[in-house]
């Protein structure tokens, strides 16, 4: 069986339920809005989001979930929909999951209204059910995620990212969205205990590992074909560049300065610094700080007792750090 398949096997009948509920939230009386939206679902990813909210909220509260989960697992999937919309308007991508992306297809006008109608909808879920309090989760993690995008931006025109700087902007970008699953499921079913914080740390280290992973891509960290040194030529500053910038001394760190900012679309010179990258031990260190959040994040679980969802949770946290693509 697939990890994600054994992930997901002791809530099968929630995700059915609330594959039902979310083609329903996504539902307009524009005809076009329902052409696009009916092309997003049909090409979903694993819905790993989704899943956090009823894992978590199986586990704090003996197997049951009740309809304020289906409410929050509805609310961060349209929201994560529309961030990945607007995201590949901003990134000029043309392909989401090997299918062509919604402005490749319709154009970025089309393609940021689509994120902005979904957006709307995450928010109107939360209110027609009166759920204020994972409205509340909700709307810090959209700020935090704009606020990552811009100081993402802000730091790779002057390349000044220091290693607690990225920490905060993968926390923002990436993690603060899986927190917001995870203590939007606690909140769920016990709004006012201390489960709720305990999740959002969890899946905050989640993301964080999550986010490290990703960057290792680029470095053909796996066997995933030849490297590809994206962020390299988008100059993002990722975890094994900024270890591998601090152990340089000063000619070295110019060069790989200068490489980023006036080389990074020339494919020998990207390649260079992947291979430096390596030589310096950029990727062993990322890796160190990866299994170390991972391993953070598998400590929260031990202090609630053994079931089916704690198994689930455990083997996606591990899932994060090993996946191949």
């Amino acid at each position: 069986m697939k990890v994600v398949s054994q992930i997901r096997e002791p809530i099968e009948h929630e995700m059915e339920l609330f594959e039902e509920k979310f083609l329903k939230s996504m539902s307009s009386k524009v005809a076009l809005f329902n052409r696009i939206t009916y092309y997003i679902v049909n090409r979903k990813g694993k819905q790993m989001r989704p899943m956090f909210v009823f894992l978590t909220a199986k586990l704090i509260n003996g197997g049951a979930v009740n309809d304020r989960t289906y409410c929050g697992a509805s609310i961060i999937e349209l929201i994560h929909t529309a961030s990945l919309v607007h995201d590949d308007v901003v990134d000029d991508s043309h392909k989401r999951r090997g299918f062509f992306s919604i402005n490749a297809l319709w154009k970025n006008k089309i393609a940021v209204l689509v994120g902005d109608f979904l957006f709307s909808k995450g928010v109107l879920v939360a209110l027609e059910n009166k759920d204020y309090d994972l409205l509340h989760i909700i709307s810090n993690a959209v700020k935090d995620m704009s606020e990552g995008e811009l100081l993402q931006i802000e730091k790779a025109r002057l390349l000044d990212i220091t290693e607690d700087v990225y920490y905060d902007i993968i926390r923002q970008k990436t993690a603060t969205l899986i927190a917001a699953c995870c203590s939007m499921g606690a909140c769920s079913v016990k709004p006012d205990s201390e489960d709720v914080e305990t999740f959002r740390k969890f899946g905050e280290l989640c993301g964080m590992a999550f986010q490290i992973k990703d960057d290792l891509f680029d470095y053909g960290a796996e066997k995933i074909g030849k490297p590809t040194g994206i962020d390299i030529k988008e100059q993002k500053m990722t975890l094994p560049l900024i270890y591998a910038l601090n152990e340089s001394d000063k000619e070295k760190k110019q060069w790989l300065i200068n490489s980023i900012k006036k080389h990074n679309k020339n494919k020998t010179r990207v390649k260079e610094v992947i291979a430096y990258v390596k030589e310096k031990g950029g990727l062993d260190y990322a890796v160190t700080k990866m299994i170390s959040f991972k391993d953070e994040a598998l400590a929260l679980l031990e202090n609630y007792p053994d079931s089916e969802y704690k198994s689930a949770l455990t083997l996606m946290v591990n899932y994060v750090v090993e996946r191949k693509k």
